[in-house]
């Protein structure tokens, strides 16, 4: 069985969010056991939990890529939106986590997190959205 360039790049693009996932439950492990409380930065979880996710969900993407009715480019198109907002959603975790700046990056936030909140909302939605929609097309009508 022969899959798409495309979806294959998508599940090379989730696994490698799986194995940054893995190294991530190191990190937290390590940090779990050198902390008096036995927990880890909640930043340092959450970048852990968040990259898991995201892997998974990644592979899902590929399946509606794969499956798609729309054009390669409409579908490279929101892929690719998708798996950057998870790639910088999980690289900012991990920048709290390492800083160790705060606990909610919510409280407080400097006035341009409401633009990038807008750009995740509008970009992981709509981009799943168009591949929900291209699936839709090409299995139904």
């Amino acid at each position: 069985m022969t899959i798409g360039t495309l979806t294959a790049l998508v599940l090379l693009a989730a696994g490698l969010l799986f194995v940054v996932a893995l190294g991530l439950g190191v990190w937290k492990w390590i940090a779990m056991v050198g902390a008096p409380d036995g927990r880890a930065h909640p930043y340092v979880d959450i970048a852990h939990r968040s990259a898991l996710l995201y892997s998974f969900a990644t592979a899902m993407i590929a399946i509606f890529v794969e499956l798609s009715g729309w054009p390669t480019a409409v579908n490279a198109t929101a892929a690719t939106v998708l798996v950057l907002m998870f790639v910088i959603t999980i690289a900012n975790y991990i920048n709290h986590g390492i800083r160790r700046d705060t606990d909610n990056q919510m409280h407080n936030p400097p006035p341009a997190m409401r633009w990038v909140l807008v750009a995740l909302i509008v970009g992981e939605i709509g981009g799943f959205c168009v591949l929900l929609t291209g699936f839709a097309a090409a299995q139904f009508f």
